[in-house]
């Protein structure tokens, strides 16, 4: 029963069976962020098997293996960052709005997340990890044609190559989502 004060407005909108069915089936995504989640937990496990593997082998390591393990450990914080802004920003724009306005511990970055903005700052995530990777391929390349030598000038120039496309489509990416933004 409604209060004679409610307006009309305050009532929620019912829909028919087929346009139910269709936004409902955005929840069809919350198994795959908890499938993100879970992945998250794979690499927390990572970092901390390496941070004491570096630990345990400090005294050991030259100052370019210290260089490296702190790299992948970077590199592992960073593809945490992405699955958290994946996690938390898909899940507030295509699902559901996890309430936090006000709240002392939201993301800066989240009060203003939409599809778009999360596309550039993902695309600028995986720049970052990629940025990372090339610089350790950087690092050993030193030990190019070497026994040692893990990588090889073909491998330095496709990965140069494919970061280089990354930022061309970040850039693109960024480039669009102004324009949109700029019409509406």
């Amino acid at each position: 029963m409604s209060t004679p004060d409610a307006s009309p407005s305050d009532q929620p909108v019912r829909l028919k069976p087929l346009p139910l069915l269709i936004f409902s089936s955005r929840w069809l995504q919350l198994p795959l962020y908890v499938g993100l989640i879970v992945a998250q937990c794979v690499y927390v496990f990572l970092f901390i098997k390496e941070l004491i593997h570096l630990v345990q082998h400090a005294w050991e390591f030259t100052e370019q293996q210290i260089m490296l393990v702190v790299l992948g450990l970077i590199d592992v914080v960073m593809i945490s960052n992405l699955l958290v802004m994946v996690i938390v920003g898909g899940y507030e724009t295509f699902v559901s709005r996890l309430g936090l306005k006000g709240h002392p511990d939201q993301p800066e970055w989240l009060s203003h997340v939409n599809a778009g903005v999360l596309k550039v700052k993902l695309a600028m995530a995986i720049i970052g990890i990629s940025s990372i990777h090339l610089l350790r391929t950087f690092i050993e390349a030193g030990a190019i044609g070497t026994a040692t030598g893990r990588v090889t000038e073909t491998g330095v120039m496709w990965q140069t190559i494919i970061h280089m496309a990354f930022i061309l489509s970040a850039i693109g990416i960024a480039w669009v989502d102004r324009m949109t933004q700029t019409r509406n």
